[in-house]
C-alpha cells in the first residue's frame, strides 16, 4: 500500500517504470516492435526533400518565386573540360580528345544534347556542355556513365587533363563523401561510446545497453522523420543531425538511470526497488532534461526558415524516442537482467566502479571552491566571458560551391572550370516578371544592366550576356557573374550594387516590371538577415520557457535564474571557440578544413537551442541530487558537495560519452558540421567542468538558503523534490559506491 501511495505521488513516470519492471519481456517486445515499424514504414514511405524554393527567404526568396513563375526547364548540365596540366595547351589534342568524348556520349541514353565546343578566353581551355535526360531524381546514379567515358578518354589522352564536373557529378561525390564520413563516424561513435561506458560502469552488458538504447532511439526517430516529411519536407541535414543528437542524448540518459539503479542495487535495495528509485530520481531528471531540450527545440520553429523547423523536428523526435525508451523499456531491460548487468566484468575497472569508499577525486577538487566561492565565481565566470568575447565580431554565411573540400577531386575540377570560365562560377541572378508586351524594354534594360556591370571591375567581364525568358514572355532571368577569386566581401558588395542602384537605373524605369536578385550570395546574405531578425524571439522564448520549467521542477526562482544565467556563459564561450577557430586559419591544419572567414549562418542559433537543452542534462541531474540533501536538513555547504560528488562520476561519464561523438562530427568533411562538432564539443566539456564543477557550487555556496527561495504559491507541496523516494529510504551522506 505505501508503494502504491508513493506510485501515486510521484506521477506516471514511476508508475510507467514498476509495469515495465514487472512485465519486462512485454515492454521489451512492445520496444522492438515500434521502433522496427517505424524503421520500416519510413523507409517504405521514403523522404521528402527541401527545395530552394521551400528554404528561401527575403529578396531570395522573391526571387525563387519569380523563376518559379517562368516555368523554366530545369536541365541537368554537366561539362567536359580539357586543359593542359603543364604549359599551354595543345589545341589540336584537345579538339580530338572532346571529338572523342562527343563520339562516346552520343552513343549514351542518358545525353540528349551537346553544344559546341567552347574555347575559353585565355585560350588555356575547352569545353564540352551537355545535357542530360531525365529528372533532377537519379541523376547521380545516371552520371555514372558519362564519368565512365571522360575516364576512358582521360586514359586515351594522358599528356592532357580530361575531367567532368556538373551538379551531377559534384552531387555524386559529395553524397560518396559524406556517406564515407557518416559510415566512419557511426564505426567510431559505437567503439568509443562502449570504451568510455566500460570504464565507468566495468561490465560489459551495463555498457552496451545504453548504446543499443541509442540506436534504437536514432532507428525510430529517422523512420519518424521520414513519415513527416510528406507533411512538410525537411533539410538534407535532419538524418545527420538525428543520429549527432540521438547518440548523445540516448547513451547520457540511459547512464544516468543504470548508474542510480546500480548505486541503489549497492546499498542493499532488491531489483525492483532500485528500478523505482532510479526512475523517481534519474528518471524524473531525464523526463525534465528532455522536455527543455524539446522546448528549446521549438524555439526554432519561430524562426520561419524550413531549414530550422526542419532540423527543429528532428531532434524533438530523436530526443521524445529516447525519452520515452528511458522510461519504458530501460526498466524492463534492467529488472530483466537483475545482477547480471554487472557481467561480464572487467576485473580491475569494476572494482574501482562500485569500491565502497568515499570518493577522493572530487572532493579535493571542491575544496578550494567551497573554501572561497567568491573567488572562483569570479575567477571562472571571468574565463568564460573571456572565451565569449570573440562572439562580438561573428560572421555569418551559407556554405556554397566554393566552400566544398578542395580534397575532393571534382571540386578540384569545379575550381578550374569556374577560372577559366567565370560565368561557370559563382553570378547574381537578376529576375524580372513583367506583362509580355513589355519583354522587349525589359530585355533592353537587361542588357543595359550587363554593359554596366562589366565596367565595374568587381563583376566578371568578357562573355556575352546570358538572358533566359519563359515561354509566356513575362519572366526573364540574367546571370551576371563575379570573379572566381571573388572573396566574401567583394560578393555582398557586388550584390549591394545591383540591388541599390544598377537594377533600379535600367529594369527599375520599366513600367509593372516587379524584380529581385537571388544566386548564392543573395541566399547567404538574406537567410542570415532573416536569422538576425527572429533571433530575439527565438532566444526569448527559450529562455522564458527553460526558466518555468526549471522553476516547475526545482520550486526555485533562485535556481531557475542561475540555471539561464549559467548556460548564457557555457553557450557564449562556444561561440567564442568557434569563431577562434573557423573564422581566422590557425587551425586549418589541424582540423582539415579551408577558412571562409564565417560560421555557417545556421550554426549559431541550432548550438543556441541545442546546449540550452543539452545542459539541463547535468544541471538537473546535479541540482536534484544537492536538492535531496538540503530537504533532509543538510547545510547548503555540505549539500552542495555531497550533491556533486555522488553525481560526478555520471556527470563524467556522459560530458565524456557527449563530447567524443560530438569531436568524431568534427572530423568530417564539410564545413558545417566541423563547426557542429567542434561547438557541441567545446560547450559540454566547458559545461561538464567549468560551469558544473566550478561555477555552480561556488554560486550555490555563496547564495545559501536563498537558493531555495519560491514565492508562497510555489511551495505549497512542501517536500516535492526530485527524488522523494529516494529520500525515504537512503540517509543523507551515504557515499556513490
Amino acid at each position: 500500500m505505501a508503494r502504491r501511495g508513493r506510485e501515486r505521488e510521484q506521477g506516471a513516470v514511476i508508475r510507467i517504470a514498476r509495469w515495465s519492471a514487472e512485465h519486462p519481456w512485454r515492454a521489451i517486445a512492445g520496444w522492438i516492435a515500434f521502433v522496427a515499424l517505424c524503421a520500416v514504414v519510413g523507409g517504405m514511405a521514403g523522404t521528402r526533400q527541401q527545395t530552394d524554393a521551400d528554404e528561401a527567404v527575403g529578396e531570395w526568396g522573391r526571387a525563387e518565386q519569380i523563376v518559379q513563375h517562368g516555368n523554366f526547364p530545369d536541365p541537368i548540365i554537366e561539362n567536359v573540360l580539357v586543359t593542359a596540366p603543364s604549359g599551354p595547351l595543345d589545341r589540336g589534342r584537345a579538339d580530338a580528345a572532346l571529338a572523342d568524348v562527343g563520339r562516346r556520349f552520343s552513343a549514351l541514353p542518358e545525353v540528349i544534347r551537346q553544344e559546341k565546343p567552347l574555347l575559353s578566353a585565355d585560350g588555356s581551355a575547352v569545353t564540352l556542355r551537355v545535357e542530360m535526360a531525365g529528372p533532377d531524381d537519379g541523376a547521380t546514379d545516371r552520371v555514372t556513365s558519362l564519368l565512365d567515358a571522360t575516364a576512358a578518354v582521360q586514359a586515351a589522352y594522358p599528356d592532357l587533363r580530361v575531367e567532368e564536373v556538373g551538379d551531377a557529378s559534384i552531387d555524386r561525390a559529395m553524397d560518396a563523401t559524406l556517406g564515407h564520413d557518416f559510415e566512419r563516424a557511426e564505426k567510431l561513435s559505437v567503439p568509443i561510446s562502449l570504451a568510455i561506458l566500460v570504464l565507468a560502469f566495468g561490465a560489459l552488458l551495463a555498457a552496451g545497453v545504453p548504446v543499443l538504447l541509442a540506436l534504437s532511439s536514432v532507428a525510430a526517430a529517422i523512420g519518424l522523420s521520414a513519415l513527416v516529411s510528406h507533411l512538410m519536407p525537411v533539410s538534407d541535414s535532419m538524418s545527420s543531425v538525428i543520429l549527432l543528437i540521438g547518440m548523445a542524448v540516448g547513451i547520457d540518459y540511459s547512464l544516468f538511470y543504470i548508474r542510480r539503479a546500480r548505486e541503489e542495487r549497492a546499498r542493499g535495495a532488491s531489483t525492483l526497488d532500485a528500478v523505482e528509485i532510479a526512475a523517481a530520481t534519474s528518471g524524473r531528471a531525464v523526463v525534465v532534461s528532455g522536455v527543455t531540450v524539446g522546448v528549446a527545440m521549438a524555439g526554432m520553429l519561430l524562426s520561419e526558415s524550413a531549414i530550422f523547423i526542419s532540423l527543429a523536428i528532428g531532434t524533438m523526435l530523436v530526443v521524445a524516442v529516447a525519452v520515452m525508451g528511458s522510461i519504458t523499456v530501460l526498466p524492463a531491460v534492467l529488472a530483466r537482467l537483475g545482477r547480471w548487468v554487472d557481467r561480464p566484468r572487467v576485473p580491475l575497472i569494476y572494482r574501482l566502479t562500485l569500491h565502497n569508499r568515499p570518493p577522493r577525486l572530487w572532493p579535493a577538487l571542491l575544496r578550494p571552491v567551497l573554501r572561497r566561492p567568491g573567488t572562483a565565481l569570479v575567477i571562472s565566470a571571468g574565463l568564460l566571458v573571456a572565451l565569449a568575447l570573440p562572439a562580438v565580431g561573428m560572421q555569418t554565411r551559407l556554405l556554397g560551391n566554393a566552400d566544398l573540400p578542395r580534397s575532393i577531386p571534382v571540386v578540384a575540377s569545379l575550381d578550374r572550370l569556374t577560372t577559366a570560365y567565370p560565368s561557370d562560377g559563382e553570378s547574381h541572378q537578376v529576375v524580372v516578371e513583367a506583362p509580355a508586351a513589355e519583354a522587349g524594354a525589359v530585355r533592353a534594360a537587361l542588357l543595359d544592366l550587363d554593359r554596366r556591370a562589366k565596367t565595374d571591375p568587381r563583376f566578371a567581364a568578357g562573355e556575352p550576356a546570358r538572358i533566359r525568358e519563359s515561354a509566356d514572355h513575362r519572366v526573364q532571368v540574367l546571370d551576371v557573374p563575379i570573379p572566381a577569386s571573388a572573396k566574401a566581401d567583394q560578393a555582398k558588395a557586388t550584390l549591394a550594387e545591383l540591388r541599390t542602384t544598377l537594377l533600379p537605373e535600367t529594369v527599375g524605369k520599366v513600367p509593372g516590371a516587379e524584380m529581385a536578385v537571388g544566386g548564392a550570395t543573395a541566399a547567404s546574405v538574406d537567410f542570415s538577415n532573416s536569422l538576425s531578425s527572429r533571433l530575439p524571439w527565438v532566444f526569448g522564448f527559450v529562455l522564458i520557457l527553460t526558466f518555468v520549467l526549471m522553476l516547475w521542477a526545482f520550486r526555485s526562482v533562485v535556481i531557475a535564474g542561475t540555471a539561464i544565467v549559467l548556460n548564457l556563459l557555457s553557450v557564449g564561450a562556444a561561440y567564442g571557440l568557434l569563431v577562434l577557430v573557423f573564422q581566422h586559419h590557425w587551425a586549418e591544419g589541424l582540423l582539415g578544413f579551408t577558412s571562409n572567414g564565417a560560421i555557417v549562418a545556421w550554426i549559431p542559433m541550432f548550438l543556441f537551442v541545442v546546449l540550452f537543452g543539452l545542459s539541463m542534462d547535468y544541471h538537473v541531474f546535479v541540482v536534484s541530487r544537492i536538492r535531496e540533501a538540503a530537504l533532509n536538513g543538510m547545510p547548503t555547504r555540505d549539500a552542495v558537495r555531497h550533491g556533486l560528488t555522488t553525481s560526478a562520476g555520471a556527470v563524467t561519464s556522459a560530458a565524456i560519452v557527449m563530447v567524443a561523438v560530438f569531436s568524431i562530427f568534427a572530423t568530417l568533411s564539410t564545413m558545417e558540421f566541423k563547426q557542429l562538432g567542434i561547438g557541441l564539443a567545446a560547450a559540454i566539456l566547458l559545461d561538464a567542468t567549468i560551469v558544473r564543477a566550478v561555477l555552480l557550487p561556488a554560486a550555490m555556496t555563496l547564495l545559501g538558503r536563498w537558493n531555495w527561495w519560491a514565492p508562497p504559491f510555489l511551495r505549497g507541496r512542501g517536500r516535492h523534490a526530485l527524488g522523494a523516494v529516494a529520500q525515504e529510504r537512503v540517509p543523507v551522506g551515504a557515499g556513490m559506491h
